[in-house]
């Protein structure tokens, strides 16, 4: 697929929200140049299978130095960036998942999220394997991209595709859950304290998180913890609270949430602010959210 595929969902203060519409996407991308994208959100999961290159992976302040065969597990509303060496080709293949896709499986007693969500628990998005499982699962996504590049009229295509993506699913949950992967410390780096920082603000949001607060619970001076965090994450502290805040009135108010009780569980004493800032990320009211259907996109990472 194109390089330049275009990206349907990103959340960056230049850019507006997007839809994936379809259940799924995928792409198989080889490129070589040196690049480094900023930080940015999803409203969908991905899972990045890295192949070649020379590749360096943050989410949430952790950075991932990837190995061919390496997978990542990036969760809805995880920020994430990458720097890419050009000095050697990158390869990967990237799945974007919809969570209403998702969802629907959950409904059937089958929580496809799960590793995602186990992953942000444990923040550690990193799955690195055995040749043997690596192999199998490789051969499902191999499997996968063939039947995708067949006619869309051929007999059973669609059934094809989705079965072929669900067992891919479910192997890598079972993998994940299961702890049958190889958990490399050396693969990754991370400031332990930004990394408490930044547990203790995603189970916080509702509570008061000022500047001041944290530097004194962390014992940071105020200035180098702003500086810190931004270094780490690429985002300012300010920033990140506010997102993560209005990414969880969002689905409050996706699970049908009225938005003015939704803004104060996600911690804004103020609802001027939150519609201010709301509409400011969403490009829509609250109350036109979830029949919000403009498309903005950015290029795929």
């Amino acid at each position: 697929m194109d390089s330049h595929e275009m990206e349907p969902t990103t959340f960056r203060e230049d850019q507006k929200k997007g839809y994936l519409y379809q259940d799924f996407r995928y792409f198989h991308l080889r490129e070589q140049k040196s690049s480094e994208f900023s930080s940015h959100y999803h409203d969908f999961y991905k899972i990045v299978v890295f192949l070649s290159g020379s590749v360096t992976y943050t989410i949430e302040g952790k950075s991932y130095f990837l190995k061919p065969g390496d997978i990542l597990l990036v969760n809805r509303y995880d920020l994430h960036r990458l720097s890419v060496d050009g000095s050697e080709p990158y390869e990967r293949i990237i799945l974007w998942l919809r969570l209403d896709f998702i969802q629907n499986y959950r409904n059937r007693g089958c929580d496809l999220a799960s590793c995602f969500g186990s992953a942000r628990e444990k923040r550690f998005h990193l799955l690195r394997l055995k040749k043997d499982i690596r192999d199998s699962l490789f051969m499902l996504l191999t499997g996968l991209e063939k039947a995708l590049e067949e006619p869309s009229g051929s007999y059973g295509a669609h059934l094809l595709t989705e079965s072929l993506l669900i067992q891919f699913l479910i192997q890598l949950n079972r993998i994940y859950l299961g702890n049958t992967y190889i958990k490399d410390r050396q693969a990754l780096h991370s400031d332990k304290r930004i990394e408490a920082i930044i547990r203790y603000i995603n189970s916080h949001l509702s509570d008061s998180l000022t500047a001041d607060l944290l530097a004194s619970r962390f014992y940071f001076s105020k200035s180098y913890l702003m500086r810190k965090f931004k270094s780490e994450t690429g985002y300012s502290l300010h920033q990140y609270i506010l997102q993560k805040r209005l990414f969880m009135a969002a689905d409050l108010i996706r699970g049908g949430c009225p938005s003015t009780q939704a803004a104060a569980e996600s911690g804004f004493g103020d609802y001027s602010v939150f519609l201010k800032a709301f509409k400011k990320l969403f490009q829509c009211l609250p109350s036109n959210y979830l029949s919000q259907t403009e498309d903005i996109t950015g290029s795929i990472k």
